[in-house]
């Protein structure tokens, strides 16, 4: 069941990522040209490594690591909402 959640999280955070990305944000031409490079595909590989790393752990007797990735997850949800309406 935490492994289901953890995905389902995992789909929230890769949309929520690319909208940003997407947005052009100003915010984003702050970031290295590692990030920033081939339309941020280097950030959407660290975003599944995260994920892949929480759901390995998860299914190897280590379920406080899906809270964490849970917690992880409102803060992308909080950052992508302020930077998507203008707020920041």
């Amino acid at each position: 069941m935490l492994l289901a959640v953890l995905f389902v999280l995992g789909v929230a955070n890769f949309a929520m990522h690319k909208a940003v990305i997407a947005s052009h944000h100003p915010a984003l031409e702050s970031l290295p040209e590692l990030f920033r490079r081939d339309g941020g595909r280097f950030t959407l590989v660290f975003e599944f490594v995260v994920l892949l790393a929480a759901m390995l752990l998860t299914a190897n007797g280590w379920p406080s690591t899906a809270w964490f990735y849970a917690t992880y997850s409102v803060f992308n949800v909080v950052a992508a909402w302020l930077m998507l309406s203008d707020r920041v």
